[in-house]
């Protein structure tokens, strides 16, 4: 469970959520956001840990061994096989940006970011992004991090982490935001976030918003459905998701709390994409008493944030491989981690060298950000709504819920058949065709 929410809130939430709010109109996405975790992600997030729990191995096993227990094909494990590719490919750009934070964590213990203004800040990110190998050491030392976690157990080691370094990080959230409020740009923030113009939202909008709450929460992302075999029956299911999104969103709020006062007080672009959150708060340490502490404070918990995240889409990888090849954890988790570290290779270089490269005519920045969270995440989603809605027997549903009232069991079980499944087909189509 704690693991669970550690892989939940991470860069998804802070480093993320910032920066989709801003490329899609500020409040209005924000309440779009909002309305597909309650109606869309949560009921498939139930879903997912219901098939991870009752099928106890790596997502596509697990869903086979559902499958097959309710008189169906094995051939359903392939929901879970596309869960694993999503997690995959999102593990080979999200390591990058887990490796820009070991990087400004070291950038704020040995330079700090004393004097440091808006310009200053943009030239020691492009600085970054322009060299390759820096990128790439970054991004391998992170997967290392990651990968030695789980090879050493990651129930024990990350449930201890998170326990510890989670709440610290809720509260330096909560101190940032207190600092905005008197040092200016909240009014603005608020009103950004908050006060929606609807006629902001169009079809690309909402898709980003089910692929942004998909992405921040974990669902079809394969480690909520790896996490849950190992959840014990004696926890509720729909307890633990509800805990999970509760958490998730929260953080997410408040993360835009955080950068968005500083960006309207510096005169930054919303829309700065996924630099952001980089631009805008070393000119924040900067300025603030104590700025330098707060610095090393925060870059350490945001790089737990981070490696707990990618924890959490390298451990389903790894059992997968466990599956597969029969040989032991530490081997499996080398082979995994060594996969991705290569295949992350694109993506450092689509930063510099491959800049203007391209995919069948697409940038390749542009893949690694649309195939994962606009086509992989919600079809993913759509499959395992599909699947635990109609496949999943209502007895077998029951029984792994166990919930305290049969009405709250038909309400998920109808949230998820007619409103969370219809509204994803229609929401992947039009980005299809948008």
């Amino acid at each position: 469970m704690m693991a669970a929410v550690g892989f939940a809130v991470g860069l998804g939430n802070i480093w993320r959520f910032p920066y989709v709010t801003g490329e899609n109109g500020g409040g209005a996405f924000v309440v779009v956001y909002l309305v597909c975790v309650v109606a869309i992600a949560l009921p498939i997030l139930v879903g997912e840990i219901l098939v991870g729990r009752r099928g106890r191995s790596d997502p596509a096993g697990a869903v086979a061994a559902v499958a097959v227990g309710e008189g169906g094909s094995a051939r359903w494990g392939t929901v879970g096989g596309l869960n694993l590719a999503a997690a995959f490919l999102i593990t080979t750009f999200y390591c990058v940006i887990a490796g820009w934070v070991l990087h400004y964590l070291l950038e704020a213990v040995v330079r700090g970011f004393a004097g440091v203004d808006a310009g200053e800040a943009a030239g020691r990110l492009e600085s970054l992004l322009d060299d390759p190998l820096a990128l790439t050491g970054w991004a391998w030392l992170a997967l290392a991090a990651s990968a030695a976690v789980i090879a050493g157990g990651v129930r024990s080691g990350i449930e201890r982490v998170v326990n510890v370094l989670m709440p610290l990080l809720f509260a330096l959230l909560g101190g940032l935001v207190l600092y905005n409020v008197f040092a200016g740009g909240m009014p603005e923030a608020v009103e950004y976030l908050f006060a929606p113009d609807f006629s902001k939202v169009t079809g690309a909008t909402v898709l980003a918003a089910v692929g942004q709450a998909f992405f921040s929460i974990g669902v079809a992302m394969a480690g909520m459905m790896a996490y849950a075999a190992y959840l014990p029956r004696s926890v509720s299911i729909a307890r633990s998701a509800g805990t999970i999104v509760a958490m998730d969103t929260l953080v997410a709020l408040v993360a835009g709390l955080v950068v968005f006062p500083m960006v309207f007080r510096f005169g930054l672009d919303p829309a700065s994409g996924e630099g952001l959150i980089f631009l805008t708060l070393p000119v924040a340490f900067a300025q603030m008493p104590g700025g330098h502490l707060v610095s090393v404070v925060f870059f350490v918990l945001l790089a737990v944030a981070a490696v707990t995240s990618m924890v959490g889409v390298l451990e389903p990888i790894t059992a997968w491989v466990e599956r597969k090849t029969g040989r032991g954890r530490v081997f499996c988790t080398v082979a995994a981690t060594a996969v991705v570290a290569l295949v992350s290779l694109p993506a450092v270089l689509a930063h510099n060298l491959w800049a203007e490269g391209e995919l069948l005519g697409i940038n390749l920045m542009t893949v690694y950000d649309y195939l994962p969270y606009d086509v992989l995440l919600p079809l993913g989603g759509l499959l395992i709504a599909v699947f635990v809605g109609w496949r999943v027997g209502a007895e077998t549903a029951r029984t792994e819920l166990a919930l305290a009232s049969p009405w709250m069991f038909l309400a998920w079980r109808r949230l998820l058949r007619y409103v969370a499944a219809p509204a994803v087909l229609v929401i992947f189509l039009l980005g299809l065709v948008g």
